[in-house]
């Protein structure tokens, strides 16, 4: 196959990543490749089993995350998070697996503390000095909420007001990285209260600690 046929195949599969570059390198590196001549039914064979295994798993997976969606919808306060534009099953799911039952939490520092979303002021290396997150918490819980937070800021009004103005303000601006961490804290915060009250997401809340002419410029 040509390049230009090969990335023409991987269009459907792989949206991120390939390119006329990419294909051209695997077409040279296949034609200088040195090919098996011996045992190739019994490769076949393999490379059959392999794919009847991946199928497998698939479908496996596919069936789990369907009871998962399920099982997520009787949890209190699952629907008013899923109806977040940014926030699928996946993530929501993904969290609460994490957190467990939210009405067992008093405050929802608790869930900051969790996640190893608190600060403390660093006082070893290059960080010196500096106020830093504890990272003592559950990562693949800080994880969830670092990879939500990110289409969050992309796309929701009220998140994207918070960013702006966490980065553009006059005193102490967060730069973009310190911007998204604390947004993440403010995330768990808005996922206590929907758990707790079974209320939907009020994103002007968010934005009650900014000063007014600030927020509207922000919004």
């Amino acid at each position: 196959m040509r390049p230009e046929e090969v990335l023409q195949e991987w269009k459907p599969y792989v949206q991120r990543g390939i390119g006329i570059k990419r294909a051209t390198k695997l077409v040279e590196a296949a034609n200088k490749s040195i090919g098996l001549s011996v045992g190739l039914t019994f490769a076949r064979r393999e490379i059959s089993g392999l794919l009847e295994q991946y199928e497998l798993f698939q479908t496996q997976l596919e069936a789990l995350d369907r009871e998962l969606e399920e099982v997520v919808q009787t949890i209190p306060g699952a629907k008013e998070m899923m109806a977040v534009k940014g926030l699928g099953v996946a993530t929501v799911t993904t969290i609460l697996s994490e957190t467990g039952d939210l009405s067992k939490y008093r405050h929802p520092q608790q869930l900051v503390n969790l996640a190893g979303l608190s600060l403390r002021e660093n006082s070893s290396g290059k960080f010196q000095g500096q106020t830093t997150i504890t990272k003592r918490g559950r990562s693949k819980l800080r994880r969830a909420l670092y990879l939500a937070i990110r289409p969050l800021v992309a796309h929701h009004p009220a998140f994207q007001a918070l960013h702006h103005y966490y980065t553009k303000r006059p005193e102490k601006p967060l730069k973009k990285q310190q911007s998204l961490i604390a947004l993440c804290g403010k995330l768990l915060k808005a996922i206590f209260v929907m758990g707790q009250r079974q209320c939907p997401f009020d994103g002007t809340k968010l934005l009650q600690g900014i000063p007014q002419g600030e927020a509207s410029e922000a919004a």
